[in-house]
């Protein structure tokens, strides 16, 4: 999870610039899956759920599952193990690509144009081979939902306060999970084992919680390497450093 936070900065910065390509393109779509990976964590899909199961994520969405209202995506699918996903997030420009989208033909959801006009779709070695492209590294969508559930747990156990027992300490725990679970669509179990760092857990039963993030100045976000990242998930990251590599 370190790995990955040393490339997203370079990562945003790329999706941000193919998302502003001009014409529907298969980059700018790939583009699109990625940015949506980073702002909702749903699972990037696989066409044999999708077929065998008729459980879908990102790449696997059909025109009824995604409902663009102005700068508004509104999502509502079934996902994997049978888990209904409803979430709706703001944002103008990938508003705009969707509603493209969807005014092609068809019923999938990401869809293009090629060079001879015939629709294409992208799937998940698609994206998966996009995110290795621009990092150099073994990236994969299943990252961004590992960051992702880190950085709630994290945010979750600080705003719950320092715990006065090991017992309440546990419960806290639970509920941070908990929280995680019905963000990503899977059990608390599952969150503990694959999608929580277990380095904010322990530091929490020893008392400690990730400090609020300070603002930096303009220049500061300018010049540091990490200004790509969000306030929070600068303050998770230092946290981690901090507890899993020790003082330097």
């Amino acid at each position: 999870m370190l790995g990955f936070s040393e490339v997203l900065p370079v990562l945003r910065e790329r999706v941000e610039r193919d998302l502003r390509a001009g014409d529907l393109t298969r980059r700018q779509l790939l583009a699109t899956v990625v940015r949506l990976l980073d702002k909702t964590l749903i699972r990037v899909g696989n066409d044999e759920y999708a077929r065998q199961n008729r459980s879908f994520g990102l790449t696997t969405l059909r025109r009824r599952h995604v409902q663009v209202d102005g700068a508004l995506l509104r999502f509502s699918f079934r996902g994997k193990s049978g888990v209904e996903h409803t979430m709706a997030i703001a944002d103008p420009r990938l508003a705009r690509i969707i509603q493209r989208c969807r005014d092609l033909p068809g019923q999938e959801m990401f869809q293009y144009l090629d060079a001879s006009k015939k629709r294409q779709t992208v799937s998940s070695d698609d994206v998966n081979a996009y995110l290795r492209e621009i990092t150099s590294r073994d990236v994969t969508a299943k990252d961004f939902r590992t960051w992702g559930g880190s950085m709630l747990a994290a945010v979750e156990l600080r705003a719950m306060g320092r715990a006065s027992s090991r017992s309440e300490a546990d419960r806290n725990i639970v509920r941070a999970l908990d929280a995680v679970a019905e963000r990503l669509g899977n059990t608390r179990a599952v969150c503990r084992k694959y999608y929580v760092h277990p380095a904010l857990l322990e530091a929490y039963r020893m008392g400690l919680t990730v400090p609020h993030p300070a603002t930096p100045p303009r220049s500061a976000r300018r010049e540091h390497p990490t200004a790509a990242l969000r306030r929070d998930e600068v303050a998770v990251l230092q946290f981690l450093q901090e507890k899993v590599a020790g003082p330097s």
